[in-house]
């Protein structure tokens, strides 16, 4: 019932109009038989999309789509290859990619989309793997007619829309933003003044999404701020967990460490007055400050080649590697826009499904949406604000089931 093709078959003329007009652009989905993966596609055949799995297994593949009833293109292809890649893909494709380590693995994927002029969105929560997708494909992306749009999910789609949302209400006077994302539950009060514990960092996280972030820990990270004092600001190498952020919100403290996001990336070409962009993670309660500490002993030790290595080699054996995350998850992001003098102007915070319904959400409806036939993209590598514009990203994550949330209410709940 399914339809496995070669790398170098080419699909039906359906997909085009007479004179050769795109009519639906065919969705390519790399990494189906995966945690993320499944999810994605699961959103996919929901919104109506009959993707093409892309992988190296395809009686995985071929399982996977039989189960959940769908009859789908497959084809089998090694997804580190960006030669295989490049033949397979074509200018009228959205190719979507759950396959991480996004910097190990990755680069030939979101390479071969841009060299096809194809459309690509990535599930990645990888910082540095985003920064060389937008320093050294954006230009290509362009020319070919491309938009490459990495870490389209939890990481860090509410992230740069909370940030948007501040810094327009905040008007010109903003000059700095400060984006925190934490984890909250449902069922165990108010969600919005629960704060997480170290627990719910284990409990509600993937062992995949574990070792991504002792990964982290050991990357070199960056942010967006002046170099010094009466320097201009810019995009500067910082690695993770160097300083820790508390946000306010409905009466609750959360702290988060800094991290290497897109908002760094995308945010100051969007709000060109921005002076800083703080991205935090707060997913650990009363632990922060003692990690970031921890982190920040350890970074000497980190320079080290042997070291890092052992640290991947270590987090690839993290206890409960293999269980799935508890179901009550949920996402909260704040976002506080300041003046020159570091004065808050605006405050938005949004919600929503845990990081992994949400990130399968997300990737489906920037699929769906960059397929259809008036979509209007802007070429080249961009955060989502600029690749979407910022109405329409809402639009896109309401869908997603990510909405604002009022302070006010808040407090009186």
């Amino acid at each position: 019932m399914n339809d496995s093709r070669s790398i170098d078959g080419r699909y039906d003329s359906a997909l085009r109009k007479a004179g050769g007009a795109v009519e639906e652009r065919r969705i390519v989905l790399l990494g189906a038989t995966g945690y993320t993966g499944q999810r994605v596609l699961r959103e996919l055949l929901a919104r109506g999309g009959k993707p093409t799995l892309v992988g190296r297994n395809r009686t995985k593949m071929l399982a996977l789509a039989d189960r959940l009833g769908a009859e789908l293109p497959v084809v089998e292809v090694d997804v580190t290859s960006a030669a295989d890649l490049t033949r397979l893909l074509e200018p009228s494709d959205v190719v979507v990619s759950t396959v991480g380590p996004f910097m190990q693995l990755g680069m030939a994927t979101v390479t071969a989309a841009a060299r096809a002029g194809a459309h690509y969105f990535d599930s990645t929560g990888e910082g540095t793997f985003a920064r060389r997708v937008l320093a050294e494909l954006d230009s290509l992306a362009a020319t070919r007619g491309a938009t490459l749009v990495p870490a389209f999910g939890y990481d860090y789609v509410p992230g740069n829309l909370a940030g948007a949302l501040a810094l327009e209400k905040a008007g010109l006077r903003a000059r700095h933003v400060e984006i925190g994302y934490f984890v909250t539950r449902s069922g165990h009060g108010d969600e919005l003044l629960y704060r997480s514990t170290l627990r719910d960092a284990y409990t509600l996280t993937t062992g995949g999404t574990r070792q991504t972030l002792v990964g982290a820990a050991a990357d070199d990270g960056f942010a967006y701020r002046a170099s010094h004092p009466e320097g201009p600001s810019r995009l500067v190498d910082e690695r993770a967990a160097k300083r820790v952020r508390t946000f306010r919100y409905a009466g609750v403290n959360r702290a988060a460490i800094t991290v290497p996001g897109t908002e760094h990336l995308g945010l100051p070409v969007v709000f060109p007055q921005l002076e800083s962009v703080e991205v935090g993670l707060g997913w650990l309660g009363r632990w922060t400050r003692p990690v970031q500490i921890a982190a920040t002993l350890q970074a000497p030790l980190l320079r080290s080649a042997k070291v890092r290595a052992a640290l991947a080699r270590w987090s690839e054996r993290l206890p409960g590697s293999q269980r799935e995350p508890d179901p009550d998850g949920r996402s909260l992001v704040i976002a506080v826009a300041r003046d020159g003098h570091g004065r808050p102007l605006a405050t938005t915070a949004l919600t929503g499904p845990d990081p992994y319904e949400m990130t399968g959400s997300l990737l489906a409806w920037g699929a769906v949406h960059a397929a259809a036939p008036d979509a209007v993209l802007k070429p080249g590598a961009h955060g989502p604000v600029a690749a979407f514009g910022l109405d329409t990203l809402r639009l896109g994550a309401a869908e997603a089931g990510v909405h604002e949330v009022d302070e006010a209410s808040a407090r009186h709940r």
